[in-house]
C-alpha cells in the first residue's frame, strides 16, 4: 500500500480537451488520445489512494472554438481536475506548432506549482510534446515520470514514407525529427512507459534506441460502463436516430459503423471501396461513417479535406446514395447511443485503419454489445483475443474487408455470442478500475524504488534538504570561494542556520568553478549539497541530488553564441592565456590576465563587435577573464531563476566578494559583500540594497542575513542566535 495519498500531475499539451461533450474528430489533434487523459484523470481521482489528479493542458482563447477551452481550472470529479495554463499564442495551435513554445509551459507548470504548496509525487506525460514538458519539470523537481506516448514519430514516418510521400514534405508538415528526438530523450528519463498492448513495446517502440522493455508495462485503457452498454429496452435518442436515418432509404438495415477522424491512416477510403465494390454486401447493411463534426468540407484542414472529399467521390463513383450515412454534427455525449443503434439493428462496428496502436473505439462498441472487425496490425489483437467479440482483418486489402463483414452477419448465432462476449469481457480486462488498480501498483513499486534511491543518494552525500525550489519562501545563494569559504567557525554556523531553516529557505552557490570542481572543494570542507549550483560563472545550472542540467537556462544563453570563432579571434589579443582545458566549458572559456599587457574591457568589446562577435567579458580578482555567451552570468543566472521558479528578486540574498559576483549583487537582488572583498567591488558601496559586511567569509553572510532581517524573528539581531 501506498504511504499517504498521491499527487499526481498529469500532462497533455495538445488538443481541445474538456471534460463533458468532447469533440472527437474536430481536428487531427482531438481523437482518443483526449477521452483516454480525462477517463484516467477521473478514474485516479476516485480512487481512495489519490489525493488530488491535475491534468495540465494548453489554455486557448480563440473565437473559432469554444470559450471552454479558456477557462483556467474545470473540475472533472471527485479529486480531478483540468488546469490550463498560457503557452505561446492565444489562438488554437496544431500540436506540430507548439514546439517552440513548450519551454514556456514548463515555467507556467513551475508558479502553479508554487501555488499549490505541494510538488506532485510523479508526472504522468501524454503524447511527445507533453513527454519534453515533464521530461523537464521531472528533471528539475527530482520527481519520477511516466510516459503514454499514444502515437509515435517514427512508425508514422515509415507509413508517410512507404504511401509515398517524400521526407522533405513530411518533415515540412510534421516536424518530425524534433518530435522523435524528444521521444527518444524522454525513453532515455522516464522511469516507466504504459503501453496499452504488447504489440506496442515491440513493433513500434522497438524502432527506438533508447526503448528499454524493463521499464514498459501494459496496462491496457478502460471504457467507462455507465456511458457505454447494451440498448436494453430504452428507446434510442430520437434526434440521434433522425440524423442517420435521414440519409437511408432502408433505415431499418443492420449497420456497418466506422467512427474516426478523417485522417487518410484511417482508410475511409479502403472501407467505402469495399463496400462499393461488394453488391452482396450492400443488400445485407448500411453503411453509417460518423467522421467528427464539420460546417463545411471547404473550411476542414487540407488533409481533412481530401479525405472527405475522396470519401464523397467514391460514395457518387459507386453509386451509393440512400446507402451511406454521413451525418456532419455529433457530439461526444451522441457517441454512446451511435453503438446502441447499430448494435439494436443487429451491426457490426468496423475499424478500418491501416494500423492501430489500440483502439479504444472497438472497446466502446464492445462494451456496447457491438461486434467488431479491426485491422490484424496492431492493439485490435490483444481485443479480439481478450474478448472474443469479432474478426481480424488485413485492411490493406478491399475484398478481405467485405468478405469480413459480410462474414460477421451471415451467422446469426455467432453474432448473439460476439455481442455477449464482448460485454463480459470489458467488464473483466477493460475496466477504468482493473485499469487503475494495475497503475498504481506499478506507481506504487516505482516511488518506493524512487525513496531507496534517494536514502542511498543522502547516505552517500551530506545534505540537508533544504525547501525545495518551488515550495522556497526565500533563497541563499553564495559564491564559494572567499565567501562560503575560508573561515572554518563561521561556515558551521552559518550551515547550522541553514538546517534550522531548511522548510523554507533553499541553499545554491554561484562559482566561477566547474560543477566537478565545485563538488570537490564542497566536500573538502563538509559543506551539504547546496540544492542548485551555478557554475563556470554562470553559465551552468545545475540542481541537487542528480546535477540535472537546466536546459532551459542552455537554450536561452546560446543566443549568438559562437565559441570557436571567439577562441581563434582572442588568441590575437595580448595578456591573455588560455586556462587549463578543465577549466573550459561549452559556454565558457577561461583565460590567465596579465593587467599590464591586456587591453582595457571597453577596447576588447570594440574588437569583438568589429569581428561580428557577441560576447560577455567578466574580469575579477584582477587576474582572470572569463568570456560567456551574451545572456550569461551569475547575475543573469539568479534572475532566470526567479522567473522561472517564480520568486520575486527581493526573496533571494546573494553574496560575494569578487567582480564575477557584481552583476548578481545589483539590483533587486539582497546584496552582501563579505569584509574580506575584492577592491574592484568598492565602487558598489553606498548603493541601495547592497550591504557591506564588516565581517569576512560566512560570518559576513550571517551578519547580512541578520541586516536584511532573514533571521531577526529568531535571535533579534544577533546574528550567532543559532548556535
Amino acid at each position: 500500500m501506498l504511504d499517504q495519498k498521491l499527487y499526481i500531475l498529469m500532462i497533455s499539451v495538445h488538443g481541445l480537451i474538456r471534460g463533458d461533450d468532447m469533440e472527437l474528430g474536430r481536428d487531427a489533434d482531438t481523437g482518443g488520445q483526449i477521452t483516454y487523459v480525462v477517463e484516467l484523470a477521473r478514474a485516479l481521482g476516485r480512487h481512495g489512494d489519490v489525493a488530488q489528479v491535475d491534468l495540465l493542458t494548453r489554455q486557448i482563447e480563440d473565437s473559432h472554438v469554444s470559450p471552454d477551452y479558456a477557462e483556467r481550472i474545470e473540475e472533472l470529479g471527485l479529486h480531478a481536475r483540468i488546469v490550463r495554463l498560457p503557452c505561446g499564442p492565444r489562438k488554437y495551435l496544431r500540436k506540430e506548432l507548439l514546439w517552440p513554445h513548450l519551454d514556456q509551459i514548463v515555467d507556467r507548470c513551475l508558479h502553479y506549482l508554487r501555488q499549490q504548496g505541494r510538488l506532485p509525487d510523479l508526472i504522468h506525460t501524454h503524447y511527445a510534446d507533453a513527454g519534453y514538458v515533464g521530461h523537464h519539470l521531472s528533471n528539475l523537481l527530482g520527481i519520477p515520470q511516466i510516459h503514454t506516448g499514444h502515437s509515435l514519430g517514427r512508425p508514422k514516418r515509415e507509413r508517410l514514407l512507404a504511401s509515398g510521400r517524400k521526407e522533405q514534405t513530411i518533415e515540412r508538415q510534421f516536424n518530425l525529427s524534433q518530435r522523435i528526438a524528444a521521444e527518444e530523450d524522454t525513453l532515455i528519463h522516464a522511469s516507466l512507459v504504459v503501453t496499452s498492448t504488447w504489440q506496442e513495446i515491440e513493433d513500434q517502440y522497438g524502432m527506438y534506441e533508447n526503448t528499454d522493455p524493463r521499464r514498459c508495462r501494459v496496462i491496457p485503457p478502460g471504457t467507462d460502463t455507465s456511458r457505454f452498454s447494451p440498448p436494453g429496452r430504452k428507446p434510442i435518442v430520437p434526434s440521434v436516430q433522425t440524423s442517420i436515418d435521414r440519409f437511408l432509404n432502408e433505415p431499418g438495415k443492420p449497420m456497418i459503423l466506422a467512427i474516426c477522424r478523417p485522417d487518410t491512416r484511417k482508410n475511409l477510403h479502403g472501407l467505402v471501396q469495399a463496400y462499393g465494390g461488394d453488391k452482396s454486401l450492400q443488400a445485407m447493411a448500411n453503411l453509417v461513417i460518423v467522421a467528427g463534426s464539420r460546417e463545411d468540407i471547404r473550411d476542414m484542414e487540407d488533409s481533412q479535406r481530401k479525405v472527405m472529399s475522396d470519401m464523397l467521390f467514391d460514395i457518387d463513383r459507386y453509386d451509393l446514395w440512400g446507402k451511406v450515412a454521413i451525418p456532419k454534427h455529433f457530439t461526444g455525449e451522441d457517441v454512446p447511443e451511435l453503438y446502441r443503434l447499430a448494435t439494436r439493428r443487429r451491426g457490426v462496428f468496423v475499424n478500418p485503419a491501416l494500423t492501430e496502436p489500440f483502439g479504444l473505439t472497438l472497446i466502446e462498441a464492445a462494451a456496447s454489445g457491438l461486434p467488431i472487425v479491426a485491422p490484424e496490425d496492431g492493439g485490435p489483437r490483444d481485443i479480439i483475443a481478450n474478448c472474443r467479440n469479432g474478426l481480424l482483418v488485413n485492411t490493406l486489402n478491399h475484398s478481405d474487408i467485405a468478405a469480413a463483414l459480410k462474414e460477421a452477419f451471415v451467422d446469426k448465432k455467432r453474432w448473439r455470442d460476439w455481442s455477449k462476449n464482448g460485454v463480459l469481457n470489458v467488464r473483466r480486462h477493460y475496466t477504468w478500475d482493473a485499469h487503475v488498480a494495475k497503475y498504481l501498483k506499478e506507481v506504487d513499486k516505482l516511488l518506493h524504488k524512487e525513496r531507496k534511491r534517494l536514502r542511498r543518494q543522502h547516505a552517500a552525500t551530506l545534505h540537508y534538504g533544504q525547501a525545495p525550489m518551488p515550495l522556497a519562501q526565500k533563497v541563499v545563494i553564495c559564491d564559494i570561494d572567499n565567501t562560503l569559504l575560508g573561515d572554518e567557525q563561521g561556515l558551521a554556523e552559518l550551515l547550522q542556520w541553514l538546517r534550522a531553516h531548511a522548510k523554507t529557505i533553499s541553499f545554491g552557490v554561484a562559482t566561477g568553478r566547474t560543477v566537478d570542481s565545485a563538488i570537490k572543494v564542497l566536500k573538502k570542507w563538509r559543506v551539504p549539497m547546496p540544492d542548485l549550483l551555478i557554475t563556470s560563472v554562470g553559465s551552468e545550472i545545475n540542481y541537487w541530488p542528480s546535477l540535472r542540467p537546466d536546459k532551459g537556462w542552455i537554450n536561452h544563453i546560446r543566443h549568438q553564441w559562437r565559441r570557436d570563432t571567439l577562441a581563434e579571434v582572442l588568441k590575437e589579443v595580448p595578456g591573455l592565456t588560455l586556462q587549463a582545458a578543465e577549466n573550459q566549458r561549452e559556454f565558457k572559456l577561461s583565460y590567465l590576465a596579465a593587467p599590464e599587457d591586456m587591453p582595457p574591457l571597453e577596447q576588447l568589446y570594440q574588437y569583438l563587435h568589429q569581428q561580428n562577435l557577441h560576447a560577455k567579458l567578466i574580469y575579477s580578482h584582477e587576474a582572470f577573464l572569463d568570456v560567456l555567451p551574451v545572456r550569461a552570468s551569475k547575475g543573469q543566472a539568479v534572475r532566470y531563476l526567479a522567473y522561472k521558479w517564480g520568486l520575486s528578486l527581493k526573496s533571494f540574498l546573494v553574496a560575494g566578494d569578487s567582480g564575477n559576483d557584481e552583476e548578481m549583487l545589483v539590483g533587486d537582488t539582497l546584496g552582501v559583500v563579505v569584509g574580506n572583498h575584492s577592491p574592484e567591488l568598492e565602487p558598489l558601496r553606498g548603493l541601495e540594497q547592497i550591504y557591506f559586511a564588516s565581517k569576512p567569509y560566512a560570518y559576513g553572510i550571517l551578519e547580512g542575513l541578520a541586516h536584511y532581517g532573514f533571521i531577526q524573528a529568531d535571535s533579534h539581531g544577533d546574528p550567532h542566535a543559532s548556535r
